[in-house]
């Protein structure tokens, strides 16, 4: 058993900080109260006058498909043969062996969600995993957790270059609506055919794969920054009733008014960096937090590898100088992530009964100055600051 005595605990779910232990054993919190009792055998961490945190949270990155330090011989993000790959799985694709995972749990990244970029109108699976381990099989905490798509200006040059489909806005409209549509069609006739063997479709593994989606058991994952993007986005998912996300939204800033009444959650970023292309020209620190105190779930990203994961706190802490709540831009990295990816019953807070991915930092981590002392993922101590 391993016990932390003493830690001041960021209660991420009630907004507070309590002086609390924490007993951890077969990977999961055991418990969290006063005065713990140790044994000799149990390995006892003293966290006083140190910060205890749940292990953070990115909601949309690329890690392990974009190979740091590396060539073409390892980048995988993107397979831009076919603007329609719903049955890409990024688990097929990540590297756990890439220097940046280490890097991610050694600044107290302890899960994320990963998969294919915005090449695609629609990309692939995505898959929520641990940041520690040698096989991806056995880093997986859910997957898949959602259905790439893209909407806007990648998908418009990807497939303009080659002078194929789309290559407009409506383009990109077309191919996702007649896509659903068809997955709609099919997984109708597969119902029918349990009863109906004749009914049964030849088998198609892009519509199986989108499945998921059109039951509404996993969201569609929507890679849009401008306004008229977002919408669109929003449009397609009220034709075909299913969930979405929103991921980036840099416009967002322009139209929360609206959005505050579409109860669709947004996982802005990345906002740290050059405004590289005209659909970044609103970005802002500021977009979070205002999202946020319209009562939208917001979540930040890195959108790694753009920018390095381990740089999430300090994004986090950027949105809270241009305006976010503290405890909210904690969330925003913690719980409202675990919550947009479904899987806050096991990770996102520290609680009885959780995953025991737990973050021992020596200041607030949201203060520059703050060193990682202590990762644990899945109850093992993974780093321990030298």
């Amino acid at each position: 058993m391993i016990i932390i005595k003493n830690g001041t605990i960021l209660n991420v779910e009630k907004s507070k900080y309590e002086t609390l232990d924490i007993s951890i054993e077969n990977g999961k919190i055991i418990s969290i109260k006063k005065d713990i009792s140790a044994t000799k055998k149990d390995i006892v961490i003293d966290a006083n006058e140190k910060f205890v945190a749940p292990g953070f949270i990115e909601a949309h990155s690329h890690l392990g498909l974009w190979g740091d330090s590396a060539g073409a011989e390892n980048i995988d993000g993107n397979e831009t043969s076919n603007p329609i790959t719903p049955d890409l799985r990024a688990i097929d694709g990540i590297d756990p062996f890439d220097k940046v995972f280490e890097e991610a749990y050694q600044g107290g990244i302890t899960a994320v969600a990963a998969g294919p970029g915005s090449a695609n109108v629609i990309g692939g699976q995505f898959a929520a995993i641990k940041t520690y381990g040698k096989r991806i099989d056995d880093m997986i905490i859910k997957e898949p957790i959602a259905m790439k798509c893209a909407f806007g200006e990648n998908p418009k040059r990807v497939y303009g270059s080659k002078n194929l489909m789309p290559t407009t806005r409506m383009g990109i409209a077309a191919l996702l609506r007649e896509t659903l549509a068809k997955t709609k069609e099919y997984s109708e006739k597969l119902d029918a055919s349990k009863t109906k063997p004749e009914l049964k479709p030849a088998y198609d593994a892009k519509l199986e794969a989108l499945i998921p989606v059109i039951k509404g058991e996993i969201p569609l994952k929507a890679h849009a920054h401008k306004a008229n993007d977002i919408f669109t986005a929003i449009r397609i998912a009220k034709e075909f009733n299913v969930k979405l996300t929103l991921d980036h939204g840099t416009d967002t800033i322009s139209v929360v008014e609206e959005l505050s009444k579409e109860n669709y959650p947004i996982i802005v970023g990345p906002s740290l960096g050059h405004r590289t292309k005209i659909e970044l020209k609103n970005k802002t620190y500021e977009t979070v937090g205002v999202l946020n105190k319209a009562g939208i779930k917001v979540a930040i990203t890195t959108d790694s590898p753009v920018v390095p994961l381990h740089h999430l706190p300090l994004c986090a802490g950027l949105a809270v100088k241009d305006g976010m709540d503290r405890w909210e831009a904690l969330k925003a990295i913690s719980i409202y992530p675990a919550e947009i990816l479904g899987i806050d019953d096991k990770i996102g807070s520290l609680k009885e009964g959780k995953d025991a991915d737990i973050v021992i930092w020596s200041n607030d981590p949201l203060l520059l100055e703050s060193k990682v002392l202590y990762t644990i993922i899945n109850g093992e101590i993974v780093y321990k600051k030298d």
